[in-house]
C-alpha cells in the first residue's frame, strides 16, 4: 500500500523520488562498480552467500589402458555476507506539494540519493581496503611509507596478482537501474583517491583517457592507464592520515608524517557487493508536512527519508592487492 511504503504522497511522486535518489547515488559509487554483484532477494534471511567452484588440479598421471580413472568430485567455496540496514531522515518544514517539480522534494531527494551513494561507497571501501594482500611503496610497514607510486611497484603488484591467477576485469556494473553489467576492455583496475592523480600521471607510459582513441574508458572516473592497469579515482577513497614515515616532500595532514594512500588493484570477482540499484534496493519515504497527526497536530513537519540493505565482502584475498603510497605535496 502507498501509505505503508511511501507516506502520504502519490505512488507516482514517490517513484519519481526514488528515481532521483538512484540517479544521484550512482555517480558517487565508484568502487562498487567493480565487485561481483548479488542482489538481496526479498522476503529472505539477511545473509547472502557467494559461491565459487574450486578449480581442479592438473591431471599429470598417465591413463592406464582399459582402466577408467577414479572420478573426481566437485567442491565449492562459500563466502557468506550478512546484510545490514542503513538510512537517514531529512526534516522539511516547507509545504511539499504532490508534484515532482516541488524544489524542496527535489532537493531533499537529490541530497538523500547522494548520501545513500556515499554511505554504500564508504562501507565498501572500509571492507576492501582491509584486505590482507598489501605492498608498500617503500619499507615493510605502513609507518615507513613516504614514497610515491612507481612503475616498478605497479609491476610487482600485477605480477603477484597473476601468480595467484587473478583474472583481468572485463565487465562492470551497468548504469541502469536493472541489475546488469556492461562489457569493458579487459584489464586490471586500480582505484585510489584523487590526491594520487598527479603521481599516477607522472608514471612512465601513462596514457590519459583523452588519447585512448577508439578505446573507451570503463567509467567517467577513469583518468588513464599504464600498461594493463586502468586507474579510477574518487575523492571518497580517503587516506590514512599521518600514518607513514617522515613526510619530506610528501603531503601530510599535520606536517610531521606522510599521509598514506591505498591504491587498490583489483582482479575479477575479488570482492562482492549488493548493488544500490534495482527494485527494492533503495526505499524512499516522503511525509507531507501538512499532514496532522497525534504527535504533530498542526501538520507542521514533514520528512524525506531513505533506507536500504547493503553489505560488501572480500571473496578472494589473493585477487586484490593494496599498494600503500604517499603523494607529493603540490
Amino acid at each position: 500500500m502507498a501509505t505503508t511504503t511511501y507516506g502520504v504522497v502519490s505512488q507516482r511522486t514517490a517513484a519519481w523520488a526514488a528515481s532521483v535518489m538512484l540517479d544521484h547515488a550512482r555517480p558517487v559509487i565508484v568502487l562498487g562498480k567493480f565487485g561481483q554483484s548479488k542482489p538481496l532477494p526479498r522476503n529472505t534471511a539477511n545473509a547472502v552467500k557467494f559461491r565459487r567452484p574450486v578449480p581442479f588440479s592438473a591431471a599429470t598421471t598417465p591413463l592406464t589402458e582399459g582402466t577408467t580413472p577414479t572420478a573426481q568430485a566437485m567442491s565449492y567455496v562459500d563466502v557468506t555476507a550478512t546484510m545490514a540496514q542503513y538510512g537517514a531522515v531529512t526534516e522539511i518544514t516547507d509545504v511539499v506539494q504532490d508534484l515532482a517539480e516541488d524544489p524542496v522534494l527535489k532537493d531533499a531527494s537529490m541530497l538523500s540519493g547522494e548520501q545513500a551513494g556515499e554511505t554504500i561507497e564508504a562501507i565498501t571501501y572500509g571492507i576492501v581496503k582491509a584486505g590482507t594482500a598489501v605492498t608498500y611503496a617503500n619499507g615493510s610497514a605502513r609507518n615507513a611509507v613516504n614514497t610515491v607510486i612507481t612503475l616498478a611497484k605497479q609491476r610487482l603488484v600485477i605480477r603477484t596478482l597473476k601468480a595467484q591467477k587473478a583474472r583481468p576485469i572485463n565487465s562492470i556494473l551497468g548504469p541502469s537501474q536493472n541489475i546488469s553489467s556492461v562489457g569493458i576492455e579487459s584489464g586490471y583496475i586500480a582505484v585510489a583517491h584523487t590526491d594520487c592523480e598527479q603521481d599516477i600521471r607522472d608514471l612512465a607510459g601513462f596514457v590519459p583517457v583523452v588519447k585512448y582513441g577508439t578505446r573507451k574508458p570503463c567509467c567517467d572516473e577513469e583518468i588513464g592507464s599504464v600498461e594493463n592497469v586502468r586507474y579510477v579515482l574518487s575523492a571518497d577513497l580517503g587516506s590514512f592520515a599521518d600514518a607513514g614515515g617522515a613526510k619530506g616532500l610528501m603531503y601530510s595532514t599535520t606536517g610531521t608524517s606522510a599521509d598514506v594512500y591505498p591504491v587498490i588493484y583489483l582482479g575479477r570477482e575479488a570482492f562482492g557487493v549488493v548493488p544500490l540499484k534495482g527494485k527494492g534496493a533503495i526505499k524512499p519515504m516522503v511525509l507531507n508536512p501538512d499532514t496532522p497527526s497525534k504527535s504533530d497536530p498542526l501538520g507542521q513537519m514533514g520528512y524525506v527519508s531513505w533506507k536500504c540493505y547493503f553489505t560488501a565482502v572480500i571473496l578472494n584475498q589473493n585477487w586484490m592487492n593494496r599498494l600503500e603510497v604517499a603523494v607529493l605535496a603540490l
